[in-house]
Order: C-alpha cells, then sequence, then structure tokens
C-alpha cells in the first residue's frame, strides 16, 4: 500500500507541486495558521532523506576535492550572482532580488540523487556533495542573504543559523547516525514507510508557505508573469551551465551525470522555508515557483545528460 502510494506521488510529482501551491493559495485562511509546522515537517523530510548516508562519504572528498569544491562553488557563487544580476536588471525590486538569489543559494536538493541513480551518475561523489553542502549551509547561506539583503532588509543572523542547523544538520547526523549504528538494518526497514510520508510533508509544506505568499499570487499581473519567467530562464541557466563544465573540464560522463544534477537541482522547499520565516512574503514569490520546474526539467535533461559530446 505504501510502496504503491510512494510511485504513485513520484510519478506525479511534477503535477501534484504545483497543485499543492494551488490549495496553499485557495484556503490560505486555514493553511495560514499551520506554519508552525513547516520546521518540523522539513526536518523530518531531512531526516528520511540522509538515513542512506554515511560518514564514509566525507572520504569521497579525498578522491575527488576539485569536484566537489567545484560544484559548492557553483552553487553558492556563480549562480547566486547570475539571479542577482538578471533580477537586479528585470527588477526594480530589492525583495525580488533576495528571492532569487535565495532560490539558488539554498544547498543542492537531495532529489538530485534519484536523477543522478537513473542516470547512472557517480552515486559516491552525488552523495557526498549533497552531505557537505548540507552541513556547509547553516554558514553559507547566512552569508549570503546578508550580503545581499543589506540594510534595506533586516536579517537575523543567529536565528537563520539556528533554524538551519535544527532544519538540516541535526536531522542529518541523527539520520547518519541511525545508519551507522544499524549497519543499514534500520534504514533499509524503515525507509520504505518513510517514503511516501516524506513527499507528503513537502507538498504540505508547499502548501502551507504557500499560503503566506497568497495576497500576491490571486492578482496575476505582468509582473507575476515576469517572475515566473525569470524563475524558469534561471533554473534553465543552471542546467546549461553544469552540462558545458562538465564537457569542456570533466571527462568522466558519471562524474558529468554528478555534477549536473547536483548543480541544477536545489533544496527548494527550505528556501520557502527561509524566505517566509525571515523575509516579508514577497521573498517567497521566486523561491516558491522555483518548484513548478525543477522536476521537469531535471526530466528534461535526462534524456540529454548521458549523450556523448560532438
Amino acid at each position: 500500500m505504501l510502496e504503491k502510494l510512494n510511485v504513485f506521488l513520484q510519478r506525479y510529482i511534477a503535477i501534484l507541486t504545483p497543485l499543492s501551491l494551488i490549495i496553499g493559495v485557495l484556503f490560505e485562511n486555514i493553511l495560514h495558521h499551520l506554519l508552525f509546522l513547516v520546521v518540523w515537517l522539513f526536518a523530518f523530510m531531512t531526516f528520511a532523506g540522509s538515513l542512506h548516508m554515511t560518514f564514509k562519504d566525507f572520504a569521497i572528498f579525498v578522491k575527488h576535492p576539485v569536484i566537489i569544491l567545484t560544484s559548492i562553488a557553483f552553487l553558492h557563487i556563480v549562480m547566486p550572482l547570475w539571479a542577482y544580476f538578471l533580477s537586479s536588471i528585470i527588477f526594480d525590486d530589492h525583495l525580488l532580488t533576495i528571492g532569487f538569489v535565495l532560490s539558488v543559494a539554498v544547498p543542492t536538493g537531495v532529489t538530485s540523487m534519484i536523477w543522478i541513480t537513473i542516470c547512472k551518475g557517480n552515486v559516491p561523489l552525488g552523495l557526498s556533495i549533497v552531505l557537505i553542502d548540507t552541513l556547509l549551509a547553516p554558514f553559507i547561506m547566512p552569508l549570503l542573504l546578508f550580503i545581499v539583503s543589506g540594510e534595506k532588509v533586516e536579517l537575523q543572523l543567529s536565528s537563520l543559523m539556528t533554524s538551519l542547523t535544527f532544519m538540516i544538520v541535526l536531522p542529518t547526523l541523527i539520520g547518519i547516525a541511525v545508519n551507522e549504528l544499524s549497519k543499514g538494518q534500520i534504514p533499509q526497514k524503515i525507509s520504505g514507510i518513510l517514503a511516501p510520508f516524506s513527499k507528503l510533508a513537502l507538498f504540505a509544506v508547499i502548501m502551507i508557505n504557500s499560503s503566506a505568499i497568497a495576497p500576491y499570487l490571486k492578482n496575476v499581473d505582468i509582473e507575476l508573469v515576469f517572475v515566473i519567467g525569470l524563475v524558469l530562464v534561471i533554473a534553465i541557466c543552471g542546467y546549461i551551465f553544469t552540462l558545458l563544465i562538465g564537457r569542456y573540464f570533466l571527462h568522466d560522463s558519471s562524474h558529468i551525470t554528478t555534477f549536473v544534477f547536483t548543480g541544477g537541482m536545489r533544496n527548494i522547499a527550505l528556501g520557502v522555508v527561509i524566505a517566509s520565516t525571515y523575509f516579508p512574503a514577497k521573498v517567497a514569490m521566486p523561491v516558491v515557483f522555483g518548484m513548478l520546474f525543477q522536476q521537469v526539467l531535471a526530466s528534461v535533461v535526462s534524456k540529454i545528460v548521458g549523450k556523448p559530446s560532438e
């Protein structure tokens, strides 16, 4: 039963994600009161996603330090700068600029491992990038957001770092510890049970946080259209840049695949939580819309990434 539910949710995630956003907007008066649950839901998602990680994943850094450091630099330097540049040119709105930077400054997504596995990438390398990038998030994200926010938006750095630690670092370390101490037996028993609930938690996070930005989504105007358009453009650029870098500087096809998906996908749900919690509601707009395209683009790229370069 749970396995069938998980397969269904995975198969239709590209449809269920925007549907969750619509439900959140329609039922904003009810769901807005559930914002306190988001942090707990996200911590659960992080725990479930880290159950198959091990402390040995850190050891991969010794074998592939250049690829891992390049991935992290791409995620937290190249793409935030690109998002800042484009959003600053198109919009004369500092809140939207923060939102676009936040949407790409979040850690790489754990769901990238699904596509890395499907496309025969280097799974240990992918896990290492996800793990290291996730644990660095409480330090990298506050710094980036502080820089882009400037004096126009007050940002509680200590509170943000604490939240990131609670939502990402602690659940990740607990998940790894459970895996290590049980020698993989507990994750083997409970992963199938947790998988559908983790996806349901994701949809719940989208619905609840969408309720917070409902006023901006109910009135469709030219600005909203441009926001959605730029979100799509930046997401596409992420994949184009990683494909070009991978094809020209990496020689192993499995490494290219891993670099593309860890660089192209994001833990957007985390960005939505941070935007809704620490910034005015408008900041969350670019972040929320990032969820609409992520899985669809990953599916398209999966058809390309395996092809040899000309």
